[in-house]
């Protein structure tokens, strides 16, 4: 977001807030926990779905979802236009088949170019938005109960990595690095009108035409912000990098299926998070029920320059965090996210980390979850 503020973007119409009794009750019965822990993986091996069973991680998340040219949960091309009910009710029961629950999708169908056209309004977006229509009323009949998404169509940047505890490796950003750079190649073409007045306007036309879709498929869909929170990179605008920025998003529709995926790592990273605004906005949008899980790690500052950390040494209170979700009645999953590189780790088939660094991030979720709900987590 640019310095100066749009009237827009404080002339919105805040979602209601939930009761003190709706929050109680979402926050459930004594030894009830609503608020549970999960992961989330790009391939369904038999190790990683056994693995999941006996850590007690039995709400999976999957990467991919609309957009993608691998079948779900699997490395291997679906070689068609795009996936169907079929292949995602497919994945679901693979997952249901170990006893674990398919609870959410991942992905980021915006940075690739064929869908550029949405994003900035070009002669294919209705085609396109009716894709991506079609893909994600399948996977809400197919039991997928929500989509995550960004709306980075520049991708996410980082400027390398650091060492952090021990001299594990993780992810920095410094803006005023000459080394930033995207983490996938970006190609944006010359012809269109990339202001953030008209990225604001396709973005609005988007969940307009996308919220009654998903409501009618019973599926929720969400928005990740912009990582790093900065107000543009490489001459593209990023539209969601601010408190009053999710604010505008989520009164451009009023409803469940306009909601947010909270990477708490970059709601951490933004200028809003300083004094103690991390903790505001937690309440803020749990309260609304506009919160469909969260990526539950850490950061040891806000922009212009921070790195990631291990889940116990950023600056965020994760303790305090996890209480503020519990009392304004958050329902829904805590995953592990961006975990730092361990010496000799192995790989983990899902986002940054390997298995060493990311089962300590969820015992660590895990035993938040007991100290915070007095429920037994897993």
């Amino acid at each position: 977001m640019s310095g100066k503020k749009s009237k827009i973007l404080v002339n919105y119409a805040a979602p209601a807030r939930r009761t003190h009794t709706e929050c109680e009750t979402a926050r459930g019965s004594a030894g009830i926990i609503n608020m549970k822990n999960a992961w989330a993986i790009r391939i369904a091996t038999d190790e990683v779905l056994i693995t999941s069973a006996q850590l007690g991680v039995k709400d999976i998340i999957f990467y991919g979802g609309p957009g993608s040219a691998l079948l779900p949960g699997t490395n291997e091309p679906h070689g068609k236009g795009r996936n169907t009910y079929d292949d995602y009710a497919a994945l679901r029961e693979r997952v249901e088949s170990f006893g674990l629950n398919l609870v959410a999708c991942e992905g980021g169908f915006i940075a690739e170019q064929k869908f550029h056209d949405i994003a900035f309004g070009g002669p294919k977006r209705d085609e396109l938005v009716k894709e991506l229509a079609g893909e994600i009323a399948d996977m809400g009949r197919a039991g997928i109960p929500i989509l995550g998404y960004h709306w980075m169509v520049a991708s996410v940047w980082r400027a390398g990595n650091t060492q952090v505890r021990g001299g594990a490796e993780a992810t920095l950003w410094d803006s005023d690095s000459r080394d930033k750079k995207p983490i996938q190649q970006i190609g944006i073409a010359g012809h269109y009108d990339i202001s953030q007045e008209n990225m604001w306007n396709c973005l609005e036309y988007w969940i307009r035409a996308i919220t009654p879709i998903a409501e009618e498929a019973g599926i929720r869909l969400g928005i990740h912000p912009d990582d790093p929170p900065v107000p543009e990179l490489d001459g593209i605008p990023r539209l969601l990098g601010s408190f009053d920025a999710y604010k505008r998003l989520v009164s451009i529709v009023d409803s469940p299926a306009n909601a947010i995926e909270f990477c708490q790592g970059t709601f951490s990273e933004m200028a809003d998070a300083a004094d103690d605004g991390i903790y505001e906005m937690i309440r803020y949008f749990t309260e609304r029920n506009k919160i469909l899980y969260v990526h539950f790690r850490n950061v040891s500052g806000t922009i212009p320059k921070f790195n990631e950390e291990f889940i116990n040494t950023g600056y965020v209170d994760m303790k305090r965090a996890m209480e503020t979700y519990n009392a304004a009645g958050f329902e829904g999953v805590f995953m592990d996210d961006h975990c730092p590189l361990i010496t000799g780790d192995t790989d983990f088939p899902g986002n940054w980390g390997g298995y060493r660094s990311r089962i300590f991030a969820q015992g660590y979720i895990q035993a938040m979850l007991e100290a915070v709900t007095g429920g037994r987590a897993g």
